[in-house]
């Protein structure tokens, strides 16, 4: 198993590097800059921000001081458009804000829906399964960006129960439609998952052998079926969590949360390349983690797997 993890931390830096090769090359294909204004500037003005910046020198230089600061000082380098602000210091701020309520969402999505999952396989064909299919599939049309607006007008609106938006440190009167929205959608398809993993554990040969020497239902569940089921979700929580973590550009932007989606959104219409690229790097580097983590998950929910 340690073989196995040094095996894929040792091709997630070529992996990275290759995921930085890429960006840069094409955000820098796209027209304009981050100079580039609906007022065109001087070309003197536009010359001197552009050697301030190094975006005067050839693109495979530029490449290599991004790389070698990044490597040797974990400096993702200075906002283009944020003035007196480093990305470090952008995705600091906006990272913790994100990483908050995507954690509680993803706690949210796996607890309900693996719940709903093995409910609906248990009492197949019952009213509990015919619920818990129609919660999953009434989430699942509802995206983030339907549902948000929802929320604010039934809670903030009709209710006054919570406020319509901002952060105010975390409080969870502000967490909770962000938890809702980012959620919900995840709940449903790892319900669906779990739901026909665990249809198709139920009928296999060691659960039959189990319930003939009469055990409770509970311990089949818990102690014979569970495991195995939850292989394939296993499967699909690895980029879910990065999905949540990294954040959602919807979230952000409707619940005014200053989460780290809004500066990748701000960034990107505004071609700002560094807080791209830093954005960009936290998730491929997240992404890569988690599903190692997945992949050791593995090992642990199923013996028979080996690497």
């Amino acid at each position: 198993m340690l073989t196995y993890i040094a095996k894929r931390l040792a091709v997630a830096v070529p992996t990275l590097l290759a995921l930085i090769v890429i960006s840069f090359l094409l955000m820098h294909a796209a027209p304009g800059g981050p100079f580039t204004y609906e007022k065109k500037l001087p070309a003197a003005v536009l010359a001197n921000l552009n050697a301030k910046y190094g975006l005067d020198q050839p693109l495979w230089r530029q490449m290599i001081s991004y790389v070698w600061g990044m490597v040797a000082h974990f400096d993702f380098g200075p906002s283009f458009v944020y003035k007196d602000r480093t990305v470090n210091e952008i995705i600091a701020q906006g990272f913790p804000v994100t990483f908050q309520y995507g954690g509680w969402a993803f706690v949210m999505a796996v607890v309900c829906g693996i719940g709903l999952g093995v409910l609906a396989a248990i009492f197949q064909n019952t009213w509990l399964d015919y619920l818990s299919i129609g919660i999953s599939i009434g989430a699942s049309v509802l995206p983030n960006f339907v549902l948000a607006p929802i929320l604010v007008l039934i809670f903030t609106r009709w209710l006054g129960w919570l406020p319509g938006g901002g952060w105010e440190g975390g409080d969870w009167k502000h967490q909770l439609m962000p938890i809702l929205a980012m959620g919900t959608a995840y709940m449903a398809s790892i319900a669906r998952i779990m739901r026909s993993s665990m249809l198709e554990v139920l009928t296999q040969n060691h659960i039959r052998t189990a319930r003939a020497k009469g055990l409770p239902t509970w311990k089949v569940i818990t102690r014979h079926a569970l495991k195995p089921a939850l292989i394939p979700v296993l499967s699909y929580l690895g980029p879910v969590f990065v999905a949540m973590i990294t954040g959602s550009v919807v979230v952000d932007m409707y619940f005014s949360t200053a989460g780290v989606g809004k500066f990748f959104v701000d960034a990107a219409l505004n071609r700002d390349y560094a807080v791209m690229m830093g954005v960009t790097l936290l998730a491929g580097g997240l992404t890569i983690l988690f599903n190692l983590v997945v992949d050791v998950l593995y090992a642990w929910v199923d013996p028979k797997i080996r690497y």
